[in-house]
């Protein structure tokens, strides 16, 4: 449970060895930096392109089904700034019990950027609650084709310590996982893993 609601907080985190299939490179499409460069902060960027027209992935981030067909079994969504994003991994659970996750949407322009930001429940560290104003999700949409669509996501607001250099790999991990979820879903309508 408490792998899931950190998975989902920063859905722009995430190198998982992916040995299901060998012959499967997906791993290779998601690319992920840690960039360091400012004195006190790090940025989590990743990346990826799905072979879907731009509709398609700005649907799968801002509705219910969208949410349900590759992230979570429950979602709420009431998409608009200041709405939220409200899921659950429990699919016996519903939303507004405890281990419900809620994204706070800040701001977004429609099929090019939206800003996300969790409320952190007390199943995150301590020292990432006290830090919680400050982290934030921007997640950019680029057109490349009728047909391609890429997206980045820059995880903001981690502070450039041990603790964070610690969960990193983790975010690393859980997100590729979800973002390799989301290809699947888009790209033959399955996702990779069912939850």
């Amino acid at each position: 449970m408490k792998t899931h609601l950190l998975q989902i907080l920063f859905l722009s985190f995430s190198t998982i060895l992916f040995a299901q299939n060998p012959n499967d490179n997906s791993a290779s499409r998601i690319k992920s930096v840690i960039d360091s460069s400012k004195a006190d902060n790090m940025v989590l960027k990743q990346s990826f392109e799905v072979n879907v027209p731009l509709d398609s992935l700005w649907n799968a981030y801002i509705t219910k089904i969208g949410w349900e067909s590759w992230a979570v079994p429950i979602a709420e969504v009431d998409f608009k700034i200041n709405g939220t994003i409200k899921t659950n991994y429990n699919k016996l659970g519903k939303v507004g019990d405890e281990s419900t996750i809620t994204l706070h949407i800040i701001n977004y322009i429609p099929k090019r950027m939206l800003t996300l930001q969790a409320e952190l429940t007390k199943n995150f560290p301590e020292f990432m609650k006290e830090d919680e104003k400050d982290l934030f999700n921007m997640i950019l949409f680029e057109e490349i084709s009728p047909s391609k669509t890429k997206v980045i996501s820059y995880g903001m607001g981690y502070k450039k310590n041990e603790k964070y250099m610690s969960l990193m790999n983790f975010f690393i991990q859980g997100n590729e996982q979800s973002y390799l979820n989301l290809i699947s879903y888009l790209e033959t309508g399955k996702p990779s893993i069912k939850y």
